[in-house]
């Protein structure tokens, strides 16, 4: 049995009418129809473009927001079903987000101590004598001295701040944590640190992981599964080594060939560029919603909506949403060409 798992998972909201969009009508597709499991223990990276749903995917795991149509379900129980107390005695404590900007996720009018503590307290975990032992564990925990919880979110560094976020979120022993881009707001020289973090206490602590994320390179490293979003849909998810080994779909390709990476001095990497913009969430183009800006569209792609099938030739956990899936798939190595003579004046520049 899965951890958690969604079906067919819809978050649709009514478009706001301004004095610019009057005569506009219709919903804004933030999630359509999105399947995907997290085993116990299991790292899933979830990646795209900002705006293809990611967060919104994660307020609703969360439970912080409800679906407009689809299931969610908890260890084999349907979330929707569940009472109010039961959402928040059981969801609530086991599933925790670390969020994007620690600066901003944590009140600069209380101390870190008491931050950490609120949901010990909330939850009636432990005792008032026994909190703020507990407090000084999960600092200790995450790096940082016990001493730190009489301070304020002001005296701490943007990495300290973000593990005292994640020490926040273990407060109430979760099962998953969901991690809205981590480490974007960090300087390169502490993402490391984090990163390696959450790995640690991933494998001391036997958690599960939905890890969101733009850069395909930290994901890669963290994460076990991989889940591809584009304008609120999944168009390919399957084992990391299957997705950067064999892209099936081509705006996989082209977010992996966008990953800057050293290549030997007889070798051009091949890159995919996307043109345009995603379209409206609003009015989605029929068909492949991918298909306005893919360099390898059949006149099929613009009316036939894709299935998410097993990609041919590749294990059944490998899927992905394209026609052409067959023909898309490739090799990491194939994205790197092997220039047999010296580059032209032109190339150089490119």
């Amino acid at each position: 049995m899965s951890l958690l798992e969604l079906e067919s998972v819809r978050r649709f909201y009514k478009q706001k009418h301004t004095m610019f969009s009057r005569g506009a009508h219709g919903q804004v597709r933030a999630v359509d129809g999105v399947d995907f499991t997290v085993e116990e223990g299991e790292t899933v990276g979830l990646v795209g473009e900002s705006g293809c749903g990611k967060s919104t995917l994660a307020r609703i795991i969360c439970g912080l927001e409800a679906p407009s149509d689809g299931t969610v379900r908890w260890n084999g129980a349907d979330v929707s079903a569940m009472s109010h107390s039961e959402r928040k005695t059981l969801l609530h404590r086991q599933v925790q987000m670390v969020f994007q900007d620690p600066h901003a996720s944590l009140d600069p009018r209380r101390s870190v101590g008491q931050s950490i503590a609120e949901g010990i307290t909330t939850h009636r975990l432990l005792p008032a004598s026994k909190v703020e032992a507990r407090v000084g564990e999960l600092l200790t925990q995450v790096g940082l001295n016990p001493d730190h919880a009489h301070r304020y979110p002001h005296e701490f560094s943007g990495g300290q701040l973000q593990r005292i976020g994640i020490a926040r979120a273990l407060a109430v022993e979760p099962k998953l944590l969901v991690c809205d881009e981590p480490v974007s707001a960090l300087d390169i020289s502490v993402r490391a640190q984090v990163l390696n973090l959450l790995n640690r206490l991933k494998r001391e602590l036997g958690l599960s992981i939905i890890f969101i994320a733009h850069d395909l390179d930290v994901v890669q490293h963290m994460s076990d599964r991989i889940v591809t979003m584009y304008l609120g849909k999944v168009v390919e998810q399957g084992e990391c080594d299957d997705v950067y080994g064999a892209t099936a779909h081509p705006y996989t390709r082209a977010l992996l060939s966008a990953i800057p990476r050293k290549l030997a001095p007889n070798e051009r990497l091949e890159r995919v560029v996307l043109e345009g913009d995603p379209p409206s969430p609003i009015d989605p183009p029929p068909g492949c919603p991918f298909h306005t800006r893919c360099y390898a569209a059949i006149e099929r792609c613009a009316t036939d909506v894709p299935a998410l099938d097993a990609v041919p030739g590749g294990r059944p956990e490998h899927r992905a949403s394209c026609h052409l899936a067959a023909q898309i798939t490739l090799s990491r190595v194939g994205m790197v060409s092997t220039i047999s003579s010296s580059p032209s004046p032109s190339e150089r520049n490119t």
